[in-house]
Formats: structure tokens, sequence, C-alpha cells
């Protein structure tokens, strides 16, 4: 009797029967009755997919058959090619802002998620491909500002929009590879309200939040907002005048530091002033927010780290240029002025080096240089230093209060983590812009499936959220996404006869435990009869 891996194919097909995403895509994009699957199946099939053993649609058939797909989900694998999957994206690439939509509401109503603070950022992904016939009413494969750095390759932006409570992505939206990211803020904040269903949400977001439209709009739709500044918002000289003697120590204490001594702690500190954010037009009123200015001493032993280290790289360069001033390479001013410029452009030091170039009596040019001490004291006076701005009032948060709330912004690069790791947006095997939108919204639900089984799970834990079995040393642990799926990855399922129900083959007691804690009982395997 031939096995199958089962993995955490039961828990993908709870949660997104909770969810009811195929019934969601159902309505929005109904099929004739004599289809063999609908396209709400097909979907769930590639969420689960992506939630097992990401592949091009090319393969999904093959992992299906390997796969315990055809018993969890009832359908056959060979129902599952490629043509088939490529007609589910395009019934759902019209339908992806209700689609998403809709599923967030249902998310909050049947997981009971808390949206009073939701965090909102964007992110690139880039694509191998020249792209040059797409679709315009779809967002367009095109050349911009990559988080990855490749500028040589056209890309596709996502913004995502994550709930304080559990880190359960909720919204999100495809742009334009070429879309400014202080342009999407207005659009996603309205989208969030209506999904939310309040207005009072809290919307803590990076600093391309804060352009006086964007706070404008903000301002007129009541929604509280949370950002930093830009850095040429605030000027170093306000940062260099503070004192730590007048800030306030936050009681927080970040989960890296938890069991370290509390010398070696990463400590915040805070005091609080107004910030003008003046419009581009003299008839653009002035908006006074609260700018709450943060000392970090880990953020400040970072920078004065890293700067240690540019500087002594750039300090090796230069005494060798030094030594070969006049020699076979640098037999001339131009040449030692030219890779003095490369050094000091390389090694990010141009603000405090000091050169001179010399020549002595035979024509020989020669170098001394420093580095200019008054320039770094001025460097280190603001080092730990960033300010956040906030409409919320002195009577809503305190400023202590400000910076803990703003600290939750982590989760959201927790999720693109996951976003790009487990459940590999990239690489993308598709040619056409509307079924690349498509298949990222399709990752995007498999995202919050991901984050509701890691939720239940640390709440099936009680107050501590912890266990153990998770790593060989047996310590206890707050349980990731990653971990749960992972240990889970290897469990098999031998199918049922006509005299013998299925059997779930269970290996390690880890597994046995998450299976509980997840409300799945393996010796009655009820997902296989529904």
């Amino acid at each position: 009797m031939v096995e199958r891996r089962l993995g955490a194919l039961p828990a993908s097909a709870e949660f997104l029967r909770r969810l009811d995403v195929a019934g969601i895509v159902d309505e929005l994009c109904p099929i004739r009755e004599v289809a063999h699957l609908t396209h709400g199946q097909v979907i769930e099939v590639l969420v689960a997919n992506r939630l097992s053993a990401p592949a091009p649609l090319v393969r999904v058939g093959d992992w299906a058959r390997e796969w315990a797909v055809e018993e969890v989900f009832g359908i056959s694998p060979d129902l599952l090619g490629d043509d088939r999957l490529a007609r589910a994206l395009d019934a759902i690439a019209p339908h992806l802002e209700e689609l998403v939509g809709t599923v967030g509401t249902q998310a909050i109503a049947e997981f009971g998620i808390d949206v009073s603070r939701i965090h909102w950022d964007m992110t690139s992904m880039s694509l191998f491909g020249a792209y040059e016939a797409q679709d315009e009413a779809f967002p367009q494969v095109k050349y911009g500002h990559p988080k990855d750095r490749r500028v040589d390759l056209k890309q596709i932006q996502a913004g995502l929009a994550v709930s304080g409570d559990g880190g359960i992505p909720l919204f999100h939206r495809v742009y334009d590879g070429g879309a400014g990211e202080v342009a999407q803020v207005v659009g996603a904040m309205n989208a969030l309200r209506m999904m939310a269903g309040r207005r009072d949400f809290l919307l803590v977001a990076d600093s391309k939040l804060v352009s006086h439209p964007n706070v404008t709009a903000l301002l007129d739709a009541k929604v509280a907002f949370i950002a930093p500044a830009p850095a040429a918002k605030v000027p170093d000289e306000v940062y260099a005048a503070l004192s730590l003697e007048d800030t306030q120590v936050v009681d927080h204490v970040p989960q890296r530091d938890a069991g370290k001594n509390a010398r070696a702690r990463e400590t915040y500190r805070v005091l609080e002033d107004t910030h003008a954010l003046p419009g581009r037009r003299k008839s653009d009123p002035v908006h006074i927010l609260r700018r709450i200015l943060v000392h970090s001493s880990g953020n400040a032993r970072g920078r004065q780290s890293a700067r240690a280290k540019r500087l002594a790289r750039a300090a090796e360069d230069l005494d060798k240029l030094q030594r070969g001033a006049g020699g076979r390479f640098y037999g001339t001013a131009e040449k030692i002025a030219a890779r003095i410029g490369v050094i000091a452009r390389n090694h990010r030091v141009d603000d405090c080096l000091r050169t001179t170039v010399t020549t002595d009596e035979t024509g020989r040019p020669g170098l001394e240089w420093h580095f200019d001490q008054q320039v770094l004291d001025a460097q280190e006076a603001v080092d730990g230093w960033y300010a956040l701005l906030t409409n919320l009032t002195p009577e809503q948060a305190s400023a202590e209060q400000v910076l803990l709330r703003y600290k939750g912004q982590a989760v959201v690069e927790r999720r693109y983590h996951d976003f790009k790791g487990p459940l590999a947006v990239a690489p993308v095997f598709l040619q056409h812009n509307r079924r690349i939108a498509a298949l990222i919204t399709v990752i995007c639900l498999a995202l919050p499936v991901f984050c509701l089984i890691e939720r239940q799970v640390r709440q099936a834990l009680g107050p501590e959220q912890t266990m153990r079995g998770l790593y060989p040393d047996n310590r206890a642990v707050r349980p990731t996404g990653r971990m749960i799926f992972y240990h889970l990855a290897s469990l098999m399922i031998r199918p049922g006869t006509a005299t013998s129900p299925p059997v779930v083959l269970i290996n390690r007691g880890v597994q046995a435990h998450l299976l509980e804690l997840l409300g799945i009982d393996e010796t009655r395997p009820r997902w296989l009869e529904t």
C-alpha cells in the first residue's frame, strides 16, 4: 500500500475552510456546474502547495501525487494540470481587491482578531525577463528601487497590512514595480478602514507615510498613526543638542535580550516635543505633530561599531596608497586624487576624511591624510537617536507608549521574511503580469493561514506560549510557523481500504503535541470525511 506525505495539509485545509477561501472565490468567480473543479477548489490547492512545498504551476500535479491532496481535499492530481491552474489565476485576477478584502473580513470575524493596531509596509520582488507585452489593467513589471538592490532587474511590489494581534496579515495589494511607496498609503488606509469596519484603528508604518498629503488624508479621516520621521526632516543638530539626562527610561526589554543581565540589555529613552510639517504650497496648512525623540543604546552601539569598521578599512587603504604614492601605479597627483575618491566613496568616509597631496623638490607626489575628529564627535553625538511622529494625544498614549506601539512594526518584516522564505514568492515562472498579480495574491492568502496556525499553537500553549521538542537541545521556545510546518512536514498517511480506515503515521512526539494543539485528532481524521 502506497504511503503519501501528509505534512500540515489537514491544518491548512481546516484553516482554509474557516476562512471560507473556496466559497469566497466561487462566489466571485462562478463556473459551470459540469466542471470537475471550481476555481475555489483550485485556489485552495495552490494555497496548500505554497504552505507545504512551493512549486511552479507545471509541477503542482506531481506534488499532488506525492502528497495526500486527494485524501485531504478530495481532488484527483490528474485534474491539476498547469492549464487548469492558470485558468483559475486568470479567473480571480479581475477580483483581487474583493477577494482580499472579503477574506480579511472573514479572518477578523472567525478568529476574533483585534484590529485596533495595524502595521503597514511594502516590499519588492525582482523578476527575470523582459515583460514587454503587459496587460495595462494590472500592476506592471517595471524597473524601480528594489529592496534587494538588483537594479538590473525589473520588479513588482506588494504592500502588506498586519494586525498587532498575533501578526496576522489581513490585507495586501500588488503594485507596479515603479510605484512610489509614499503615494500608496492613503489607498491602503481607506481599504483597511472598510475591511476593519472601524474608524479608530492605529496605523503604524515606516517613514514613507510621512508626507504632507498622506498626513492630511489621515487627519481628515481621523485615523491615528505612528511613523518614524524621515532623516531629512530632522537635522542632526537637533539630536546633537539633546541630553540623555532629560530623557525618560522606557520599561521595555527586547525579546532577544531577555536572557541577558541588565547591563548588557538594550535600553530605550524618550522625550518629546513637536514637529511642524508644512506643505509644498503656501496655502497648505502646517500640521503640528507630536515628535517622540528616541535613544536606543543598541542602535548607538551598532552605528559606532559600523563606523569603526568603515574607518579601519579606509585607513588601511589610505596607508597603502600613502606608501605607494609616487610609485608605479600612483605616480601623479591626479591618480592619487582619483584613488582617494574611490576609497572615500567605497567606505563612506567623505564627510570626515581630510587629505593633502604634496609634491617634493623632485616632483614626486605624496599623501597626507587624517580623519576630522570634530566631525566624528558630531556623528557620535547623534548615534542612537531617531524620531517618531504621531497624531495621538498624550491622553491617548504617553511618549513611552508611542514607542512600544511602534516597536510592533518588526512583525511586518517577519511576515515578509515568511513571504519570501517558506512560501517562496520568488522565482516566478509566469510571463503575464495578470497572472503574476494573481499568484502573489494566492501566496498572500497562504500567509494568513501560516500565521493563524502559529497563533493557534501559541494560544493553546497558554500564557507562556513556549514548548519543548522543537530543537535538539529541548529548550523551551515560542513556536514559529516555520518550525511548526517543518516538524509536521514528515507526517505520512497510509490510505484506508474497504475494511480499514486511513492511518496517520507519527514518528516524533512533537508531531503528536502539535496536532493536539491544533485540535487535530490523528486517530480519527475527520478531515478525510468532509
